[in-house]
């Protein structure tokens, strides 16, 4: 990959902290991507117009509010309707492992929860994004699968 990589790092829902996303987006951005913060509180439709307006490779959502299924489900919805459904979704936070299963059928690439060390979001998006230059249809596997055979 010879461009930068652009993370869009948001906040959806009601949930109002926000210092675990803040820590990954600057450690991501010391990684050497470009990472555009939208805030507290946005919505599944602002997340897709920024993630739009930026033009970025990638979406992390951070959420902590027990919300996730009803608001990835809703963010992935909007990003089909905008023709964006080929940008990596990545979802951080509190998310109970029963529910990975069901956030990686809706599309989500990969599930990081509270405490995973930021190196490895790092590798993780990087690795994706260079199988999918190999791959331009996607991973093997498809969405949610990679690395899995």
């Amino acid at each position: 990959m010879s461009e930068r990589i652009r993370v869009l790092i948001a906040k959806p829902g009601l949930d109002g902290h926000d210092l675990g996303a803040k820590y990954v987006a600057r450690a991501l951005r010391d990684a050497g991507m470009e990472v555009i913060y939208t805030g507290l509180q946005q919505t599944p439709e602002q997340i897709v117009a920024a993630a739009l307006q930026e033009d970025v490779d990638v979406i992390g959502l951070s959420i902590l509010s027990g919300a996730h299924l009803g608001l990835v489900r809703k963010v992935m919805a909007r990003l089909a309707e905008a023709g964006m459904a080929d940008i990596m979704v990545l979802v951080g936070g509190t998310i109970p492992k029963t529910d990975v299963g069901e956030l990686k059928a809706l599309g989500v690439s990969e599930v990081f929860p509270t405490a995973s060390a930021p190196e490895n979001i790092a590798r993780f998006i990087r690795e994706r994004l260079k199988a999918q230059e190999r791959h331009p249809s996607g991973p093997p596997g498809g969405p949610g699968t990679f690395g899995q055979q």
